[in-house]
């Protein structure tokens, strides 16, 4: 008996023991299987789907900004061009003549020193009477040109003088084995000239009369024959048609330059010419007084291309030769003349003093010579205006 219970509660523990084994075993797989849901719940490090849309769409937005910002700028750069064009007044000036002397109009339109200032220049071809009467209507705001001009103020045509260009562009020469050495010697001979009455036909004139001689054709001491062609002048020189040819420069030069000719009279260092403005900016009264900016404008144009002429003698000679404003053989003669001419720079007004003393002289001159009639003092105050 005592054995049999000894056994059942052998059997009794031993079931215990299984069945605390079994609830324990149950518990962990119970864990484990937890702790792996967990695991799987949390997110793995990686980019969804929407994160890349994300991006994407972030990086389109920044390409979007760019393509419209250089859209922007685009249209900006549209939009200053537009308004430059819109802004630059539109300005004929007749400068197109084949003079070496006009360099400065033709380098400020070759180099944009008139656009600087706002103008849209276009350089035409013009006579004398043209210019005359575009300075007189308004048609032609500027132009440049000697004291042929001065007869022509004498008698109403409503221009006024605003600066001083250069000194001498006009020379007399002679053959080569000519013994003229003075007016003097060119009684009873003849002088070829562009026109009579032109501005050559005025300085062989002045000259003369300087030296003794009339100029008038009625006395005739001297005769005068005009050439259209400077070129046709200097042949009638060497065929012995004419004795004295008065031409612009450089036909002066080239000619000396070949050996066929020498100079007689140079303006640019000769008396009674000598350290003189030969040349002037003349400016329409009437676009004085209704647009005086416009005036003030282009002379700034013209006085930075002398500076820049000064600075530049042989790139100018150069850009002269290459748009075919003059006739130029000799590069380094033609840049030697640029330097001679001593073209005015620096603010128009400057040179105030010396230009108005200049249309006084040369006022008197040609008063002497009877192509003035005014009181040359009260000439040069009535034409000479300061800006």
């Amino acid at each position: 008996m005592k054995k049999k219970l000894i056994t059942t509660i052998l059997a009794v523990v031993l079931a215990a023991s299984l069945l605390a084994g079994c609830t324990n075993q149950s518990k962990s797989s119970d864990a484990a299987s937890s702790a792996a849901s967990v695991q799987e719940s949390v997110p793995e490090e990686t980019e969804s789907p929407d994160s890349e849309t994300s991006a994407s769409s972030a990086e389109t937005t920044a390409s979007s900004a760019e393509t419209t910002g250089s859209s922007a700028e685009t249209s900006a750069s549209s939009a200053d061009e537009a308004a430059l064009a819109q802004e630059l007044r539109k300005v004929d000036i007749p400068a197109l003549d084949g003079s070496l002397c006009g360099a400065p109009i033709y380098i400020a339109y070759e180099k944009g020193f008139f656009e600087e200032q706002g103008i849209d220049a276009t350089l035409t071809a013009a006579d004398f009477e043209t210019r005359k009467i575009g300075l007189n209507n308004g048609t032609i705001p500027l132009v440049n040109g000697d004291f042929q001009f001065f007869a022509s103020a004498e008698q109403g045509i409503n221009m006024k003088v605003v600066a001083g260009m250069h000194k001498g562009c006009i020379k007399l020469v002679i053959r080569a084995d000519s013994d003229i050495t003075s007016p003097e010697d060119v009684k009873g001979l003849k002088i070829g000239v562009d026109e009579i009455g032109g501005t050559t036909f005025q300085v062989a004139s002045v000259w003369l009369e300087e030296g003794g001689v009339s100029a008038l054709q009625e006395d005739g001491e001297v005769s005068f024959l005009p050439f259209a062609d400077g070129n046709l002048e200097l042949q009638a020189l060497y065929d012995g048609e004419i004795d004295v040819a008065a031409v612009w420069d450089p036909l002066g030069d080239i000619a000396v330059g070949s050996g066929s000719a020498k100079v007689l009279l140079d303006i640019a260092s000769d008396e009674p010419f000598a350290g003189k403005y030969c040349c002037f900016y003349y400016a329409s009264e009437k676009v004085l007084e209704e647009d005086p900016q416009l005036i003030s404008a282009l002379l700034t144009a013209v006085e930075n291309a002398q500076e820049w002429i000064n600075d530049n003698p042989a790139e100018a000679t150069q850009i002269i030769a290459d748009g075919g404003y003059s006739q130029i053989e000799d590069g380094d003669l033609a840049a030697g003349l640029l330097t001679d001419y001593e073209y005015c720079s620096g603010e128009h007004g400057s040179d105030t003093d010396n230009v108005r003393a200049d249309v006084e002289y040369f006022a008197e001159k040609l008063k002497e010579i009877g192509y003035l009639e005014s009181d040359p003092a009260e000439f040069a105050d009535n034409l000479y205006q300061e800006l």
